[in-house]
């Protein structure tokens, strides 16, 4: 598998400014094949050390903040020499030493030569209690599951990886093109991005072992639950994750504490609620009252939305059988266009700093699916899964906030194209809607001229 991390891991090793790094993503999503995958390809060997398996290697850190001690009897433990430089030592499940994790301080401060490299499946619950955190001696990279280009990759199909990073222009694509990428994301939205799919699908085919692969990952994740230091709470968590399906599937999919649990009230769950964002299994998206910059400051903290990790453990937990990607546009529309946001969801993170929001009214209701930060604008987005695409919210939101919207987004089935200010990007072609947009805004602006 070819995985973007890949590439932001050779600039952190080549920076002049290189700290320890963390590696921050949920259990399964390819963190600890990454760094080993990057140890083959640019070091002479790696020093790996896992300390959820081997408990005994927490005793390393628990009775000194010397490196070179400390080294010492990381060379012993693993058998391997560890050279300045040349050696990538890897810390897994680095969440389970908080005494480790604080040495990255020391390693940074003292003996930054030694390159360090760190992951762990529940580093973002770690990472949001108070402890004694190396504040700015880290370097964090975040690992999301696959995009829908690196399971292109992943499936072999190069050559329709090609003609999306050539498209310089906004016109339509030709059906030679258009057809199979709509094809291979129908295909996506049953296997998701988790790499333990992918591979049951472009390796073997399997649809019982992709089937299996995303049951045992979501078990897992639900053995997680039962970490959370307060026992009483992990009801409350896994009533809120099983609910997810019911949640997404409204109309008006802001979240709602009673489709948890009959009666919930806010306080109660809040906390459950929050762990599941903070070991990123959920994503937060916060209804924004208007276009402003930074978005963070229009938020209104009272209404949000959730999302999922993963399109793919979404329509498992679902029990979407994978049948319905050979039933038309089924699977786009399934439960109110549901796997359709949570796919387009997944695909911005990664592209945009800033988490997208929403936007909505209400009597009469209008609502914009999501809203990103780029660069300094604020664009709205809205994603149309079924043939109609009229765009009620898009026009709402113009007629509101007028010449605040340079843009206005639409992802669909339709062809690329740009009508106005509308710019309709196809769902399969989420992952350059950047580059989308910056030819879009160049044209409009020669229009103008």
């Amino acid at each position: 598998m070819n995985r973007e991390i890949l590439s932001r891991l050779l600039k952190w090793k080549n920076s002049p400014y290189r700290k320890p790094l963390i590696i921050k993503g949920v259990r399964q999503v390819g963190k600890t094949w990454a760094l080993k995958e990057f140890a083959r390809k640019h070091y002479q060997n790696m020093a790996y050390f896992n300390f959820d398996e081997h408990m005994e290697y927490h005793a390393f850190f628990e009775s000194t903040k010397d490196i070179d001690r400390i080294l010492q009897n990381l060379i012993l433990a693993s058998g391997q020499s560890i050279k300045k430089g040349d050696t990538l030592i890897i810390f897994d499940e680095i969440q389970a030493c908080p005494n480790a994790l604080n040495t990255l301080k020391y390693f940074f401060e003292n003996a930054n030569e030694y390159h360090v490299a760190c992951a762990g499946s529940l580093l973002g619950v770690a990472l949001s209690r108070p402890s004694s955190f190396p504040v700015g001696s880290v370097d964090f990279l975040e690992l999301f599951p696959m995009s829908f280009s690196e399971f292109l990759s992943a499936n072999g199909d190069e050559n329709l990886l090609r003609y999306m990073s050539s498209l310089d222009q906004i016109e339509p694509l030709p059906p030679a093109f258009f057809n199979p990428l709509y094809e291979k994301l129908k295909t996506y939205y049953v296997s998701g991005g988790m790499p333990e799919s992918v591979k049951h699908w472009t390796q073997y085919r399997d649809v019982e072992g992709m089937q299996n692969a995303l049951m045992n990952i979501l078990s897992a994740y639900e053995r997680d639950f039962a970490k959370y230091p307060e026992s009483r709470e992990f009801p409350k968590i896994s009533a809120i994750w099983k609910s997810m399906p019911s949640q997404l599937s409204r109309e008006n999919k802001k979240f709602l504490f009673k489709l948890a649990k009959e009666g919930a009230r806010a306080r109660e769950y809040e906390d459950a609620l929050q762990w599941l964002v903070d070991a990123g299994l959920l994503i937060k998206v916060y209804r924004s009252s208007r276009p402003g910059l930074p978005i963070s400051a229009y938020d209104d903290l009272s209404a949000f939305k959730l999302y999922m990790v993963d399109i793919g453990l979404l329509r498992r937990l679902s029990l979407l059988s994978p049948t319905a990607f050979g039933e038309g546009n089924r699977l786009f529309t399934a439960f109110k266009g549901a796997l359709s946001e949570n796919f387009v969801l997944q695909s911005l993170r990664p592209l945009f700093e800033a988490v997208p929001r929403y936007w909505s009214i209400d009597n009469p209701r209008y609502e914009v699916d999501f809203l990103i930060q780029r660069d300094n604008d604020v664009f709205p987005v809205e994603v149309k899964a079924e043939d109609n695409t009229e765009s009620k919210g898009l026009r709402k939101f113009k007629e509101r906030f007028g010449d605040q919207v340079k843009l206005r987004i639409r992802f669909s089935l339709d062809n690329l194209k740009l009508d106005g200010d509308v710019l309709n990007i196809p769902l399969f072609l989420v992952d350059h809607c950047d580059r989308l947009i910056s030819l879009a805004l160049e044209h409009t602006l020669l229009h103008l001229a």
